[in-house]
């Protein structure tokens, strides 16, 4: 066991990057939308993997003994800042791989913390439903955070491999001028007439994306956990007082609740994925059903 860690080890040691034939060397991040934007920067010098799979929630996955061995083999791992999963686990993942560097890509965001305000709050404090530290942890949702998100994953690849540093600025520079195309192209739909400035989602995740634009998030758990009938009551009068027509529910999350309040309100349920790995796609879908006149 001694020797597989020493040999693990010197592995992590070399600079990024591999020349043909040779393992590339890894980095772990959280989830996978972070897991696309650290593939845009560093290309083919590493092999990027998810701790989180896709369909599982980032706020309850526990990792398997496979992904915890894996991890050994890991050059650093890149978090995401305050999601659940690195609440619980980012302790016991960096004792199980004290070789590995370890870089928070949240650093210089301006967080949103948890308010205990309840449904109908603004989009700074739009939801009662309290995280690790008081903190929203959802911030890769927002193109103004994708820009520093990107900015660190810069710092980290540099950091690890400074031989290819000019190709991780030229990759980084050529990821923020899609993450611009992604704002402007958000700004233009949500800025055009018939817009909803109000939207139901079942799990706050969206909380920078109403800040971005100006936007109110509602959410329809509370506390995490299933809304009683009471709070049921209260969301369909908010939604028929405020004309809310949408009603956004994630996959991970029974949809049960999202369904009943649309059918008392005309609303459509609207199904997205915070976490798909195609950032660009599902940031402009968001911004195209609110905006969409079929509403």
């Amino acid at each position: 066991m001694l020797l597989l860690a020493s040999i693990a080890f010197l592995a992590s040691c070399g600079t990024g990057g591999g020349e043909r034939g040779e393992e590339l060397p890894v980095l772990t991040v959280t989830i996978e939308p972070l897991r696309s934007l650290t593939e845009a920067i560093a290309a083919d010098r590493f092999r990027v993997v998810s701790m989180v799979p896709r369909g599982s929630s980032p706020e309850t996955y526990d990792p398997t003994p496979g992904q915890l061995v894996d991890l050994s083999r890991s050059r650093a791992y890149l978090r995401i800042g305050y999601i659940g999963f690195e609440q619980t686990w980012m302790e016991r993942l960096e004792e199980n791989a004290p070789h590995m560097r370890v870089f928070d890509t949240s650093e210089g965001i301006d967080l949103i913390h948890d308010s205990g305000h309840h449904h109908h709050a603004t989009a700074e404090a739009d939801h009662h439903h309290h995280h690790a530290h008081g903190v929203e942890p959802h911030v890769w949702n927002s193109a103004a955070n994708a820009r520093i998100i990107a900015g660190n994953i810069l710092k980290a690849l540099c950091t690890l491999d400074t031989l290819h540093r000019a190709e991780y600025v030229q990759r980084h520079d050529s990821l923020l001028r899609r993450i611009d195309r992604v704002d402007s192209l958000c700004r233009a739909r949500l800025s055009a007439s018939g817009t909803q400035r109000t939207f139901l989602i079942y799990h706050p995740a969206l909380s920078y994306f109403a800040r971005d634009y100006g936007l109110q998030q509602v959410a329809i758990e509370t506390d995490g956990k299933e809304p009683s009938a009471a709070t049921l009551k209260e969301l369909v009068g908010f939604c028929r007082q405020n004309s809310v027509h949408t009603v956004f529910v994630q996959p991970e999350f029974d949809r049960r609740s999202a369904e009943a309040i649309a059918r008392q309100t005309g609303s459509r349920v609207v199904d997205i994925n915070p976490l798909n790995p195609d950032w660009e796609a599902e940031m402009l879908h968001i911004a195209e059903t609110l905006a969409s006149k079929d509403n």
